[in-house]
């Protein structure tokens, strides 16, 4: 079959390839551990599923508007003007089956073939797979584990040029867990005003913090016109199945974005909307319990890892993610990752998965039970041992 030219620059997402490979091994008899899927743990919390289920009842089962429901978005408009310190209006907000369908609307309505995109890397890998397949060029802006898997302010003003439209932040970020600090938020922002650049702000691990409070770019002076804003009910509402996303658009884009849901998704779930309002205006118990069981997880995450010779891991400030350093290894971080797996029966993702500049690391992710942790842990320490 020959297929159209554009699908060679599309990507895909590593984890879902290794959760493959170790569901074959288990389909063979082996126990695995696995650390490599990025989805809380957690049931989806029963009030949510009872609104869901009453809004079925009720009838929200057709189709809805291609922008999502105005009581939907009269609510998040509410719930991003109190998180975010500024005025948001819900005509100002697109509901999407998930958030990764915002990365694709914002590539598709600013970008054009030959446009520069500026991209975290590591980072989450859809963003330079979308940057790809739009046909623009994707310049990687380097996390430095020195500064905390931040990115020296230098490095984004070397990347900026007279060809760049659009910068992609991610805070808390994938596969790191590292964030950025107001001073750099600000400063990142009167470059964008200064160069006249887009900002695409990945927030959607905002709820799952351990220490300060998040920060967006989105309330800085001239920000909510050029800032597209990410958030979505999965990992803060352990909501991944149900599809639930949005995205704060600046007004002059949001009939464009609402056409861009016209013409792929038509619109998204009716009762999916429902059961998210519940979630953002019920009780937020389940948020912060959850949240200190991730700070617990990740305690024990990263000390097992620094107590491992050959590791080394910083402590994430956010999601759920740890990225340890495995350069003092003999062996290449896929190679580690891929022995790991077959040797340990810990499945975990390389590095390289997230970018070039994760090559040396690998990614772990703490969303599962703390005794299967721990053993996970054990089991690096003597699969590394044989090395």
């Amino acid at each position: 079959m020959q297929l159209a030219e554009r699908m060679n620059r599309l990507g895909t997402e590593s984890a879902f390839d290794v959760l493959a490979k170790a569901k074959q091994l288990e389909a063979k008899g082996r126990n695995i551990i696995h650390l490599e899927i990025g989805q809380p743990d957690f049931p989806t919390p029963i009030n949510i599923c009872e609104a869901a289920f009453r809004a079925m009842k009720d009838g929200y089962t057709g189709y809805g508007p291609a922008e999502g429901l105005l009581e939907f978005r009269e609510v998040v408009a509410e719930h991003i003007s109190t998180t975010r310190g500024i005025e948001i209006h819900p005509d100002e907000v697109v509901v999407t089956p998930g958030a990764k369908p915002i990365i694709f609307f914002a590539l598709l309505a600013l970008v054009n073939e030959g446009d520069e995109v500026i991209y975290p890397d590591p980072g989450f890998p859809i963003y330079e797979s979308v940057i790809n397949f739009v046909g623009a060029k994707g310049i990687p802006l380097p996390l430095r584990e020195e500064v905390g898997f931040r990115f020296h302010l230098g490095d984004l003003v070397d990347a900026i040029s007279d060809r760049t439209r659009l910068l992609i932040l991610n805070s808390p970020q994938n596969p790191t867990g590292g964030i950025l600090q107001k001073d750099e938020l600000e400063a990142i922002a009167e470059l964008a005003n200064h160069h006249d650049f887009y900002i695409l702000s990945d927030e959607v691990y905002s709820h799952i913090l351990y220490e300060g409070n998040h920060e967006s770019i989105l309330r800085f002076p001239g920000m909510k016109e050029r800032t597209i804003l990410i958030d979505c009910h999965s990992k803060t509402y352990s909501m991944t199945g149900w599809r639930l996303g949005y995205g704060v658009i600046p007004k002059p884009l949001v009939n464009q974005f609402v056409r861009l849901m016209i013409n792929s998704n038509s619109c998204t779930c009716s009762f999916t909307q429902i059961a998210g309002i519940e979630a953002l205006k019920g009780s937020q118990d389940f948020v912060d319990r959850m949240v200190a069981e991730f700070k617990r997880r990740r305690d024990a995450v990263v000390d097992g890892l620094n107590a491992i010779a050959g590791i080394t891991c910083l402590k994430p400030a956010g999601a759920f993610y740890a990225f340890p350093n495995v350069q003092q290894i003999p062996l290449s971080c896929e190679a580690l990752a891929d022995y790991l797996l077959e040797e340990a029966g810990v499945s975990l993702l390389a590095g390289t998965a997230f970018g070039k500049f994760g090559d040396g690391y690998l990614r772990i992710s703490y969303a599962n039970s703390l005794e299967n942790i721990q053993e996970a842990l054990e089991r690096i320490q003597v699969a590394i041992g044989k090395l």
